[in-house]
């Protein structure tokens, strides 16, 4: 989607502070500011080490700011006084910011002080918490979605706004249905922002029997179980490709990351936990059945077609 930047002239902020550090913030923030709600002040975590260089690095909210010529803060605790003074002047003339994102904790008085709409990425009360994509992907949901709900102390419990849905293709993976539901949210927060100047905000309480939890992906997690059914393995695939990864032990400490995998329902017999070949390319069987290693990438090396890995390799 390609998004306009702002002249001078319609460089007017019209809402507060916008509280974001992930390249799905970043996205956020980018429809934000291409509408008639451009931010007053971007607020992001400070600079950190990241990438193979461990270079200290900006985080993807803070280079979009830059380039959206909004004003910058960069903030090791939102909660103390200096830069919730700041957040809430920023945000005094609109009378409510926006959140996405952070890796922060927001607490009392700035929770108080200055009212948050919160972009979530699915259909709450469903996965509240830290992974809430990955974990959709992993349950094998055929639907997840957007929610803008306003903030409150309870892990993402607050009253909701606005939603809407989205479906997960069979095949989708992280990096193709996370921009999509950043777009979404973008759009949705510019909607919800607008009926909050109007005061037509009409909330819905979230029912919290029926709550479930998306909690941060644990590393042991990344190890794939061939006990497990085919499908079951395709969806962790998919659920962590590409910012986290899943690998496959090879045995005698060694592993594989599998970056790509796709049904073979027309594979048959195979053990679970039997790799080998048909037709050039590499197929690993599960307690169901089987699918193909369609992408991989070996310790120390780039992603690869699975067909190139097994010729250059070989059967482990």
């Amino acid at each position: 989607m390609a998004i306009r930047k702002r002249t001078a002239s319609e460089d007017r902020p019209v809402s507060g502070a916008f509280l974001g550090t992930s390249d799905f913030a970043a996205t956020v923030l980018e429809i934000l500011a291409a509408s008639d709600r451009r931010p007053s002040l971007a607020v992001t975590l400070p600079d950190r080490r990241r990438g193979r260089g461990r270079r200290e690095q900006p985080s993807p909210v803070a280079l979009k700011a830059e380039e959206l010529e909004i004003e910058l803060l960069k903030s090791g605790n939102v909660n103390e006084e200096a830069d919730r003074e700041r957040i809430a002047k920023a945000t005094a003339a609109t009378g409510w910011a926006s959140i996405c994102a952070f890796g922060q904790l927001i607490r009392e008085p700035l929770l108080s002080e200055v009212p948050m709409l919160n972009v979530h990425p699915s259909l709450l009360p469903r996965w509240r918490g830290a992974a809430p994509v990955e974990r959709a992907i992993m349950a094998g949901d055929p639907e997840t979605g957007v929610a803008v709900m306003r903030l409150v102390a309870g892990l993402d419990s607050g009253p909701v706004a606005a939603v809407e849905r989205v479906p997960i293709g069979p095949d989708e993976s992280y990096g193709e249905l996370a921009p999509r539901l950043a777009r979404t949210g973008g759009r949705l927060l510019v909607a919800t922002l607008t009926a909050a100047a109007d005061g037509e905000i009409e909330w819905t309480e979230q029912d919290d029997d029926a709550a479930t939890y998306a909690e941060k992906i644990e590393s042991a997690e990344r190890r794939i179980d061939p006990e497990q059914p085919s499908g079951r393995v395709h969806s962790l695939v998919r659920a962590l490709n590409p910012h986290i990864g899943a690998w496959l032990d090879l045995g005698g400490e060694r592993r594989l990351g599998i970056r790509q995998t796709a049904p073979a329902p027309e594979v048959i017999g195979l053990a679970p936990g039997e790799l080998t070949e048909r037709n050039g390319r590499p197929v690993l069987g599960c307690a169901d059945g089987a699918v193909w290693l369609a992408q991989v990438q070996p310790p120390g090396g780039k992603p690869m077609d699975g067909a190139d890995w097994l010729r250059g390799h070989g059967l482990p």
